[in-house]
């Protein structure tokens, strides 16, 4: 009987999420949609403007639209669901959809971290290296670029859906979240996943350390350059054609460091919350 416990397979999961506090969650339902919607059209818009606009088929731009796309696909990925489980009484999610959302989050945030390290790379390029600029940021460039970011997450998370699909999981099947977050998911697992974390750990530096590595450096280069030029207006307007770089990785990195660095707090029964 232990025996056959132990190899019983989880075919379904269920999503906890506001289900502790009832009457909050259609309150949360209305400001989730209302939010997924600003999103929706602040990034539809800005891939429409950057389209139409002659003036900025640019690479930055490029990247920037890249960025919209990839921020609707991400939050389509997981807000559906959240909405979902705010008004569905019974939070249950089979485990082969859930590993289809567990896929797509982590291959929109992975494809979101790189394109930030090359429109630091671009801006680079545009002040530090202006005569040079046309030919090593032409269009033959940047799109195989993006491209590349996008096969790059695809298949960072098709060996970290892989692996975490391959555990065992035969006991609970309770997850303390609103979707299926790829961490919470391994906590359900009745094996060793120091694998998974040690693979995890590893990805994170690629897409996530790299690139901010690469946008402090170029950053450095960028304002050493800035600083010599003659002109308080040059200055000025050399500075200005990174703010739209400096306000996307504000936005996501800040994002990334308000969920996960804040710290942790405990039920009176000691679950993590």
């Amino acid at each position: 009987m232990e025996s056959a416990n132990q190899t019983a397979s989880v075919t379904e999961l269920i999503l906890l999420g506001l289900s502790a506090h009832p009457r909050l969650e259609k309150t949360f339902f209305v400001l989730m949609l209302l939010m997924y919607l600003v999103t929706l059209l602040g990034n539809g818009v800005l891939i429409l403007v950057t389209i139409l606009d002659s003036r900025l088929h640019k690479p930055v731009y490029f990247f920037l639209r890249n960025l919209s796309f990839l921020d609707i696909c991400d939050t389509t990925s997981s807000v559906p669901l959240i909405l979902d489980n705010f008004l569905t009484p019974r939070k249950i999610i089979p485990f082969s959809a859930c590993a289809v959302q567990m896929f797509l989050s982590f291959a929109m945030g992975a494809m979101e971290c790189v394109p930030l390290g090359m429109m630091a790379f671009d801006r680079y390029m545009a002040i530090c290296n202006p005569l040079r600029y046309p030919m090593v940021m032409s269009e033959a460039v940047y799109v195989p670029m993006a491209a590349s970011s996008w096969a790059a997450g695809s298949a960072a998370s098709t060996v970290q859906t892989s692996l975490a699909m391959r555990l065992p999981f035969c006991g609970d099947n309770v997850i303390n979240h609103f979707t299926c977050e790829i961490l919470a998911v391994l906590k359900l697992a009745c094996a060793d996943i120091s694998n998974n974390v040690i693979s995890m750990g590893v990805t994170n530096v690629i897409f996530l350390g790299v690139p901010v590595l690469f946008i402090f450096v170029s950053y450095i280069f960028i304002l050493t350059t800035i600083l010599r030029m003659p002109s308080a207006e040059g200055k000025k307007k050399a500075f200005s054609t990174c703010s739209a770089h400096q306000t996307a990785v504000l936005i996501f990195y800040g994002t990334i460091l308000f969920t996960y660095g804040k710290p942790k707090s405990k039920d009176p029964l000691g679950a993590d919350k």
